[in-house]
């Protein structure tokens, strides 16, 4: 089977994607993809458990996150001006005591 460098054509015999998250991509044939961005967060409390015959028992745990906060990571968004004000209300009032 004769094909010329950029040709569509391909064979595969078996693939197995388990996952695909984040800025990435499953790309076949001639593709060019650019401007992937991707932000994540991740909270966990406890944690991971692995294995077998685990046991785990009186696990406690405590997670207090400020969601809002989460979007001024995005370099490209714009802090609306109400958010502004109540950041400045809330530094003023934690420098008064």
């Amino acid at each position: 089977m004769a094909s010329s460098f950029l040709s569509p054509s391909f064979v595969i015999g078996h693939i197995r994607i388990g996952t695909v998250e984040g800025a990435s991509c499953v790309n076949m044939g001639n593709n060019f993809p650019v401007g992937f961005r991707s932000h994540k967060k991740h909270n966990q409390g406890f944690g991971s458990v692995e294995g077998d015959r685990n046991s785990i028992s009186g696990t406690r745990a405590v997670l207090d996150d400020a969601d809002f906060i989460d979007m001024l990571n995005d370099s490209d968004f714009e802090i609306p001006e109400w958010i502004k004000a109540m950041v400045q209300e809330q530094a003023k009032a934690a420098a008064n005591g």
